[in-house]
């Protein structure tokens, strides 16, 4: 009997990378990896093919080319990456192409990866949140939550996978413990006392895959995923015990952590707000007993950590 083929968007980055792998992973599984990406040739993709996984040129940005890529395929997971290009324009039309290519092959069953549209919780008007570029409150999560629609209305059966924040984005994003001028390790984040729900970027891909095995199940719906939702408290207390001393939990008041001034600061400020804000609905919709359901052996952030104690350690040596 032949595998089912899943055609794989962004398959070379953190979420469809990790689907791609989950899939390889069960050599005797139900589906195939076809890995969708603009460099058939990179080290990465090289990589998965040599896993057994049917690599294609494609690039969201050219729909022609994602409609060739779905041919043919049972399903597809489907995301974005806004922090590529700070583009909602681009990110809504690279959402639109996939749509339409969905309905154009005829797929079966399709995975968005999405985020709440704020903007259906706070109106623009509100001004506690402030409103960016004239019609966005956090501009990378709410193009994804109004392609929600986008998606449904091919009438191609959608599962909407609502994501959390990858505790990767303390190594790749500077956001773990770093060294204060008084010494002391500080985890510095906006997220006053509320929790976060967050996970290991792996496990995005293995939920996916989760919903993938249970059929029919799932479509139609949308489904959040968290491993834990920690407080920054409770997250610093987790880098404590790996690196063997204290690390204190600073909590920078949102507009300060809009004005820092790198790429995406006034998003990512407006969205650990919303985050905070909105906390209790934030949170209940990523239930991490849920998540379980789909991916049983959902890492949890103290194993995380101490799986990446050597790359967490040598991070944290540079001063805030």
């Amino acid at each position: 009997m032949s595998k089912k083929i899943i055609a794989v968007v962004g398959a070379t980055g953190a979420q469809g990378g990790g689907l791609a792998r989950a899939i390889l992973a069960e050599a005797d599984g139900e589906f195939a990896v076809r890995a969708l990406t603009r460099n058939p040739d990179s080290e990465k993709a090289r990589a998965l093919a040599a896993a057994g996984a049917e690599v294609v040129a494609a690039d969201v940005d050219d729909a022609a080319s994602v409609e060739r890529a779905f041919a043919g395929a049972y399903g597809a997971f489907c995301v974005t990456n806004f922090m590529e290009h700070f583009s909602p324009e681009r990110e809504r039309a690279q959402a639109a192409a996939m749509a339409a290519a969905a309905k154009a092959t005829g797929l079966s069953h399709v995975i968005w990866s999405t985020l709440e549209d704020t903007r259906k919780i706070v109106a623009l008007e509100d001004e506690r949140i402030p409103t960016l570029m004239g019609k966005y409150k956090v501009p990378h999560f709410d193009v994804k939550g109004e392609s929600d629609e986008v998606f449904r209305a091919t009438g191609v059966p959608v599962t909407c996978l609502l994501t959390s924040f990858y505790w990767e984005n303390f190594l790749n994003f500077g956001m773990g413990p770093r060294r204060g001028a008084d010494g002391v390790l500080s985890l510095a984040m906006p997220l006053g006392e509320r929790p976060l729900p967050g996970m290991a970027v792996e496990d995005i891909g293995r939920s996916a895959l989760g919903i993938l095995k249970a059929g029919s199940e799932y479509q139609g719906q949308t489904v959040g995923v968290s491993s834990e939702q920690l407080t920054g408290a409770e997250l610093a207390a987790e880098f404590a015990g790996v690196l063997g001393e204290r690390v204190r939990y600073d909590a920078i008041p949102f507009e300060v952590y809009r004005g820092l001034g790198f790429p995406g600061a006034e998003d990512l400020g407006n969205m650990f707000q919303f985050t905070h804000d909105y906390s209790e609905a934030f949170c209940w919709a990523r239930d991490p007993k849920a998540a379980r359901k789909l991916n049983a052996g959902m890492e949890r952030f103290d194993d995380w950590v101490e799986r990446n104690a050597e790359a967490i350690r040598a991070a944290s040596q540079s001063s805030l």
